[in-house]
């Protein structure tokens, strides 16, 4: 059985979407501060975050950051923002994935087990071994991405973009192609959702804003990495 740490201040709302979860099947954590839940996870066993934004003290945005330092594990922020700027800060904090409130359950359950059944699919082994992109090694069956000894922390969706662009070296991918081949769901409005994880790419392999080297951007039409 699979374990979610519900993470919200507001304690009647955590205990409604426990029941929403533990309904569909899974066992349920709750923590209702941002610290509480990062003790959590320190202690281990658990499979995903949903992770409320406005929260006293450490609110979901650092919490998000705070997780994204030692875990790959998928995280959905729920907030009730909904402009683009605050989806691209919420998305650049690393989380996999966000749900507005007020939301449905029938939604809230599609989300969770799409994360789910990604960061399964993650974890199995690959064929094909690795692939050399400049001077970084991508493993796919490790799922890891490596510049000679230094290992690259992408996330679950950062590693997914970039594996997908280099599997198709020197092909221009749509935003909408590469949202419905990583995220596996429609791509409406989801332009800003892959601008950001290509950014935070960028920023974590070192890649030169004005001359990247590993993705390129076809202004118009999507992104790229070149052939050697």
């Amino acid at each position: 059985m699979q374990t979610i740490l519900v993470t919200d201040d507001d304690r009647e709302i955590a205990d409604l979407v426990a029941v929403y979860l533990t309904n569909d099947g899974y066992n349920v954590m709750k923590a209702h501060d941002g610290p509480g839940c990062l003790a959590a996870l320190e202690r281990g066993g658990i499979d995903l975050v949903l992770l409320d934004v406005m929260m006293p003290g450490m609110d979901g945005v650092e919490t998000c950051r705070r997780i994204r330092e030692d875990a790959n594990i998928p995280v959905i922020i729920v907030s009730a923002k909904d402009q683009p700027m605050d989806v691209v800060l919420l998305l650049s904090t690393g989380a996999d994935d966000y749900i507005v409130k007020p939301f449905h359950p029938v939604e809230l359950m599609a989300r969770v087990k799409a994360q789910l059944r990604r960061a399964g699919m993650a974890s199995l082994p690959v064929a094909d071994g690795r692939i050399a992109l400049h001077d970084i090694s991508i493993d796919k069956a490790a799922h890891t991405v490596a510049r000679g000894e230094e290992l690259i922390p992408l996330t679950p969706k950062e590693f997914g973009i970039l594996l997908l662009l280099a599997e198709h070296r020197g092909q221009v991918l749509t935003t909408e192609q590469i949202f419905t081949q990583v995220w596996g769901e429609n791509a409406f409005n989801q332009d800003n959702t892959v601008m950001v994880h290509i950014r935070k790419i960028r920023e974590k392999l070192r890649d030169e804003r004005k001359n990247p080297r590993y993705i390129k951007t076809v202004w118009g039409v999507g992104y790229r990495c070149e052939k050697d």
